[in-house]
């Protein structure tokens, strides 16, 4: 037990100090975390930290997509669900095939074990995608698109996974049968995500607690995933539909107290799992290696071939990723007029964007040690070692290079959200400003109280109305600068007399944590409106 408490406060502390190392280089922390991961691997005499697939698949995979689907708008995944599904089930099925026809004439594996290579190596990581978009200023529908991509891709490929090692252990393949069985998994792993989705909702309705509630929405990706797992139909589907239903509903049945509480602790969670989930792929390098030196394939040729798949999985994400783009909209005139043809830098973006993760090594371990007539299931060690060098040279070849990319092709933010925000605003506090102006009243005291919200609201009012788009510093800044400065250091001296009235024993800490809260929220508000 000791040893294992001392492996997490490791992990803990190598999270921090590698996630601080990321900050300080300006480098997405997944990459960081990954080539810190297999460096520590290499030193000797360290514990032994293996990644059991059943812990990825059960307990890191549901956390970390939930959230991921809880937080994307559902407006803009259904207006990009076209492109989506090319990428997430097109592009996942046509690398299967493609990487396994090269595998069978290139590298000699038999056919099947070539499709259960090309299946783990295919959909790239929801974790990743996330974490180096939102570091990254590009247009607001390349992300979605990425993100969406990667919340639906996961599922077709651990079907597409599921079919592929059944053949190899099996010996037998039905097309139709696994088509009709892909239809029924992914159908079925939608309708339990719906029903657990609606059981959360009406459990938020029905208490409000926030305590509760928390803990119930830190359930709620396992109790989709779990039932749909054991009933054979898509976990991930089931999670990314509950995150779904639940990221559209919650807004409306949780109370602000609730709101305010979820969201740093989701926050804190994806981090430290992140950060686990990198670091273990890093860790896995002795292993990947020790599995190899037994092998009869001279070094060089294994690193041809990991080479060779490496390169070929980037290349043929180029090759649909173009086609499908501009083919739909030469060939359909609605598609066209509805959704023009969009720019070769953002095609070029979306095709570079293919990091693989914890998913495809995690598949890759979880290959059975044997088959069905008990001989060692073929070219396991070989699969796990091109599948942890594709993790590598897509993660970190392609996750360094995409900011250089961007440069290059002078891609920026569109300000499609920033402008969509202001308007809101605008249009929220002119509703509340109408609705003062039909209430108000000859009561002096009511009247005073109303005076001062109606010269409020009509200064936001103004302040908002003057964030013009093409005015960079008015589009950024809801107060001027020096009432912001003025507004910190107020806010600053608050601070200072709670804590020197708590210091002094005038007010106790119960106290200084409710007005400090209030302060906190104030500061946040005028750093979230610069």
């Amino acid at each position: 037990m000791t040893g294992v408490v001392e492996v997490f406060v490791g992990l803990l502390l190598a999270v921090a100090a590698l996630a601080l190392l990321a900050r300080k280089l300006h480098i997405p922390y997944p990459i960081l975390f990954v080539i810190g991961g297999s460096l520590l691997g290499l030193i000797p005499k360290l514990p032994k930290v293996g990644l059991d697939p059943e812990l990825v698949f059960l307990f890191f995979l549901p956390p970390l997509l939930f959230p991921a689907a809880l937080f994307t708008s559902w407006r803009d995944f259904r207006a990009n669900i076209r492109p989506i599904s090319l990428l997430a089930i097109g592009l996942v099925l046509f690398t299967t095939v493609a990487v396994a026809l090269l595998a069978h004439y290139f590298i000699g594996l038999p056919l099947a074990v070539g499709f259960v290579l090309g299946a783990i190596v295919s959909p790239p990581d929801a974790i990743a995608a996330t974490a180096i978009a939102e570091r990254l200023k590009v247009p607001h529908r390349i992300v979605t698109i990425l993100e969406g991509e990667c919340l639906v891709n996961d599922a077709t490929a651990l079907v597409a996974y599921r079919f592929a090692v059944a053949a190899v252990a099996s010996g037998s393949f039905s097309l139709g049968r696994a088509s009709w069985q892909f239809f029924i998994v992914g159908i079925g792993g939608i309708l339990i995500g719906l029903a657990v989705g609606w059981l959360a909702e009406w459990f938020h309705k029905r208490v409000e607690d926030a305590p509760i509630e928390i803990t119930v929405s830190l359930l709620t990706p396992f109790a989709a995933y779990l039932p749909a797992e054991r009933l054979g139909v898509s976990g991930v589907l089931a999670v990314v539909t509950a995150g779904f239903y639940l990221g559209w509903r919650t807004p409306e049945i949780l109370s602000f107290r609730t709101r305010l509480r979820a969201g740093p602790i989701w926050e804190m969670v994806e981090f430290l799992l992140n950060g686990f989930v990198f670091i273990l792929i890093g860790l896995q390098l002795p292993e990947v290696l020790r599995g190899l030196s037994a092998h009869s394939i001279p070094i060089h040729r294994l690193v041809w071939y990991a080479l060779e798949i490496s390169l070929a999985v980037i290349l043929i994400r180029v090759v649909w990723v173009f086609p499908a783009a501009y083919l739909p909209r030469l060939l359909f005139k609605k598609i066209r007029e509805k959704d023009p043809y969009p720019s070769w830098r953002h095609v070029i973006l979306v095709a570079w964007t293919g990091m693989r993760g914890v998913v495809s090594l995690a598949a890759a371990l979880a290959l059975p040690l044997t088959i069905q007539n008990g001989s060692p299931f073929p070219s396991r060690d070989l699969i796990l070692f091109l599948v942890f060098i594709v993790i590598l040279a897509t993660l970190v070849g392609q996750g360094l290079s995409l900011p250089v990319l961007i440069r290059c092709l002078g891609i920026k933010d569109d300000g499609a959200v920033e402008k969509e925000e202001r308007e809101a605003r605008l249009k929220a506090n002119q509703a509340a400003l109408a609705w003062l102006e039909e209430i108000r009243e000859p009561s002096l005291a009511k009247g005073d109280a109303l005076e001062r919200l109606h010269i409020e609201y009509e200064d936001r009012i103004r302040q908002l109305e003057a964030r013009e788009p093409g005015n960079s510093d008015a589009a950024q800044r809801l107060y001027s600068s020096e009432f912001e400065t003025l507004s910190f250091e107020v806010l600053r001296e608050e601070r200072k007399t709670i804590l020197q009235l708590r210091n002094e024993s005038v007010i106790s800490d119960e106290v200084l944590r409710r007005i400090q809260r209030d302060i906190d929220l104030a500061e946040a508000r005028l750093r979230h409106q610069r």
